[in-house]
Parts: C-alpha cells; sequence; structure tokens
C-alpha cells in the first residue's frame, strides 16, 4: 500500500486492482474516520458525520464494480450527510470470521452505537445474512435484509441447496442464527420474491412482530439489482434509515416495476402458458394499453385471434 503517493487525489475510480483499491480505501478511511483489517479476509470502513448510521456489507469484488468503485452505503450516506459503516469481504466469506465476531465485540464495549440516534443494517443475500446476524450489536436498530437468508447450518436450512460448498462454514457459534439475532431490533424489512421458494422459507424463520414482509412478486433471487434498474434502490435504503420504510411506501416504490421493459418481458415468459391463457392475456392488454411495446402487442393479437375466427 505505500506504493500509492500522497498526491494522488483519494478517489477509488483510480484503482486498478485489488491492492490499489484497498490502498485508496484505507486513505478514505484515514481522512473521514478510519479504516481497519479484520484478519486477512475482511476490512471495517467508517466514515463518521451524522448520528444517523448506515452499517452495510459487500465483498471487494461488489463495491469495485459499482459506481466510483465504493460500496453503495458510502453515497447514500454521503448524499444525505449520515454516517456509514462498511465491513468488507474478500470473497463470499459470510462475514463467518472470528475476527469480524471480535470487532462487533469490540464496539459493543465502547459502546460505539451508542452514539447515534439512528442505526439501519442493510444488505443483500449473504450481506443480509450478516447484517441480521451482526444487528444484535446494537439493541433498537432498524434491519433492511433483501434476499434474507437466516443460516446455512443444513439442520435448520438443509431445503437451501444453493450454496452447498458454504455449509461447510460455522453458522452455529456466535452471531450465528439470523432470527435469534434480530430480535433486538425495532424493524425488520425482509424483501423478497415470494414464488422464489428458498428466500420465502428464509424470510418465515424471520416471522415475528417487529419483522414486515415486503413482497416483490418475480424479482427472482436478485432483487438488489431489480430495484436499483427501476430507480428506487437508493431510496428504499433512505426511508428504511429514516424509520419510513412501510409496506404501503414501498408498494408505491414497487409500482415502478410496471413500466420496466426488462420486468414485464420476465412476467409475460413465466404466465404464458396454455394451461392459463387468461393470465397472459390480461398482462398483455394491460401492458399494450399503456406502453409502446411490440411483442405485447404482438402477443395480444395472437391471444385474441382465436376469438375473431
Amino acid at each position: 500500500m505505500s506504493d500509492i503517493q500522497m498526491d494522488v487525489p483519494v478517489d477509488a475510480t483510480a484503482a486498478t486492482d485489488r491492492d490499489t483499491w484497498l490502498a485508496l480505501i484505507e486513505r478514505i478511511g484515514g481522512e473521514e474516520g478510519y479504516f481497519q483489517p479484520l484478519g486477512p479476509l475482511h476490512w471495517a470502513l467508517f466514515v463518521e458525520d451524522s448520528p444517523t448510521l448506515i452499517v452495510s456489507f459487500e465483498t471487494i469484488a461488489q463495491a469495485r464494480a459499482r459506481h466510483g468503485q465504493m460500496p453503495l452505503a458510502h453515497h447514500i450516506a454521503a448524499a444525505n450527510g449520515w454516517s456509514h459503516l462498511c465491513l468488507i469481504a474478500d470473497g463470499l466469506t459470510w462475514y463467518r470470521d472470528p475476527a469480524v465476531y471480535a470487532y462487533f465485540d469490540d464496539l459493543v464495549d465502547d459502546a460505539f452505537f451508542e452514539d447515534f440516534d439512528r442505526v439501519l443494517f442493510y444488505g443483500a443475500g449473504p450481506a443480509a445474512y450478516a447484517a441480521c446476524a451482526f444487528s444484535v450489536a446494537a439493541p433498537g436498530a432498524q434491519v433492511l435484509a433483501l434476499n434474507p437468508v437466516a443460516t446455512l447450518n443444513p439442520v435448520q436450512a438443509g431445503w437451501d441447496d444453493r450454496h452447498k460448498a458454504d455449509r461447510l462454514l460455522d453458522f452455529t457459534t456466535r452471531y450465528g442464527y439470523g432470527p435469534a439475532m434480530v430480535e433486538a431490533c425495532t424493524t425488520l424489512s425482509l424483501v423478497y420474491d415470494p414464488y422464489c421458494k428458498p428466500d420465502a422459507m428464509h424470510a418465515a424463520l424471520y416471522a415475528a412482530s417487529y419483522s414486515a414482509s415486503l413482497r416483490t412478486r418475480f424479482a427472482g433471487a436478485e432483487i438488489e439489482p431489480v430495484l436499483a434498474r427501476l430507480g428506487i434502490l437508493d431510496e428504499v435504503i433512505i426511508k428504511a434509515a429514516e424509520g419510513r420504510l412501510t409496506p404501503a411506501s414501498f408498494a408505491a416504490l414497487w409500482r415502478k416495476r410496471r413500466d420496466d421493459t426488462l420486468y414485464l418481458k420476465a412476467l409475460l415468459q413465466l404466465v404464458d402458458t396454455p394451461s392459463h391463457p387468461s393470465r397472459a392475456l390480461l398482462l398483455c392488454r394491460n401492458v399494450a394499453a399503456r406502453l409502446r411495446l411490440s411483442r405485447f402487442r404482438r402477443r395480444l393479437a395472437e391471444l385474441t385471434e382465436p376469438a375473431k375466427a
């Protein structure tokens, strides 16, 4: 990391490889908060600003693939004048590392979270698991989990065969079982596709009086990029951080899918079956009346032609 000259602007977009990127992130942390290695596979980036804090979880690859080569929540926090703590992983570790546990233990011992009026833990997929698991360190926090995962322990989630190699990780020790770790949170927002059975089953394990199921039908197992494509991901996170994310407010944002070409095409592919032609007919009529999408107009003509004969 010493190869980086101090006169180089602190701009992560200048990074051309992993080590250069880490060096630049270290400088950003050093100037705005701190950057702390947590063993060989994890780092903590903290940027301090206001009493609202977003705690997020990302891999190096995910962060580098984003605009500006920065974690998603970094941009949201900066735009709103909020603080941000990001746990960065080198690969799909699920943050199951004693060094990460020790770091959160230290935060608890130092009463770190007590300095903030609002705390939001955010993540998607494996990061959603981490957001839930480590939220126990900040009682009263809010949690936003996209494609939530409760555990990969085969005793409790043997029906989820999507991450077979990762089952070797220990999900039974500290900060282990997600549903038990969120019991001290204020609100838990679970965003998932009810037709994605593994996600729906994980979400069911989180069922509690403080949890809200925000269903995104036909969004699939990768909801974060869908929300980003619709232009509502940032707003969903902002509403969650401000305590304004409700089933009603989320449903209003989710309506934007009605104008998304990729979503509508995927939906047509799912519902257009010989056994239920009426579903495709209703969809095509709705889309053709609102949008200039030739595929739906052609299919509508095909579906209505027999009725004219």
